[in-house]
């Protein structure tokens, strides 16, 4: 019986087609040319060459890498194919010149997943909530909106304070927290990111668009006082109103809420709670 792990290419698709995932609407096939390109790099265990077993990787801020998109023929089921290939994976990536951390996102009820991480040196950081609405009247309390912050040098001051200096973990994009670091925060991103602050300048939140398959409105509020900041939700609402008149597909506002932050929001809210994910990692 032969063995091998190797980058997949565009030609293996017929391959990763014939796998039996168990999974009837895979977005993998979809983008699967895109997945094995640029910064997406996707690979596959092969037995007798016959691919059993993939996974992959996408680097961000050029510091970063996720590591996911993990699908196994389940008539392979139970041979730690699934671990073979992200162990090799994760030696990949370490490999790679500037990734200073490597890490994993799961749906907290995926525990299989959870074990193939825990057993390649991954550790959990953090559970969150992808919360996502399109009406935050529950939430808002009629004050005015905060003042939008157009200075970089202020931005960056804003950073440095709530996430720099902490580390604590980051949206940098939907479905992808990270430990901050400076090396995550890059001036073209960050120019290209809303910041508002409020009239005593305690707290700010910031505003970014993203796109996975829908439209996103993404709100970044390191505090956990969300529900009690007057102008807080009246800010993200007027700027997912300006989204709404430059899409015309289904848009939404995202936040990334821990569980307990999730039980701070009053009983009318209308945030969708889905299964929460856990944030695995492992610095270099």
């Amino acid at each position: 019986m032969s063995k091998t792990i190797r980058m997949l290419n565009k030609d293996d698709y017929p391959q990763y087609e014939a796998m039996e995932t168990g999974i009837e609407f895979d977005y993998i096939a979809h983008i699967f040319d895109r997945l094995a390109t640029g910064d997406n790099h996707l690979y596959g265990l092969f037995l007798d060459g016959r691919l059993v077993s993939v996974g992959g990787y996408s680097i961000y801020a050029g510091s970063y890498a996720m590591l996911g998109r993990l699908r196994s023929d389940l008539r392979f089921k139970g041979n730690g194919f699934s671990t073979e290939v992200v162990s090799y994976i994760l030696n990949e990536v370490f490999k790679l010149n500037g990734i200073r951390w490597v890490g994993a996102n799961t749906q907290e009820h995926n525990t299989s997943a959870q074990r193939v991480l825990e057993k390649v040196g991954l550790n959990p950081y953090i559970t969150l909530h992808g919360a996502l609405t399109k009406d935050t009247a529950a939430l808002e309390s009629g004050a005015e909106p905060w003042q939008p912050v157009t200075s970089l040098q202020r931005k960056k001051d804003w950073l440095n304070q709530a996430y720099i200096r902490t580390g604590d973990i980051f949206p940098y994009e939907c479905y992808y927290p990270f430990p901050a670091s400076a090396e995550l925060f890059q001036d073209e991103a960050i120019k290209q990111w809303s910041f508002y602050e409020n009239d005593d300048k305690t707290r700010f939140v910031i505003t970014k668009y993203d796109q996975k398959k829908y439209h996103y409105l993404h709100a970044v509020y390191p505090w956990h006082d969300l529900t009690s900041q007057p102008g807080l939700w009246e800010t993200i609402a007027s700027d997912y109103r300006k989204l709404l008149q430059q899409t015309d597909d289904e848009t939404y506002i995202w936040m990334d809420l821990t569980k307990e932050e999730a039980q701070t929001l009053p009983a009318s809210h209308q945030f969708e709670l889905p299964s929460p994910w856990i944030l695995y990692g492992k610095e270099n």
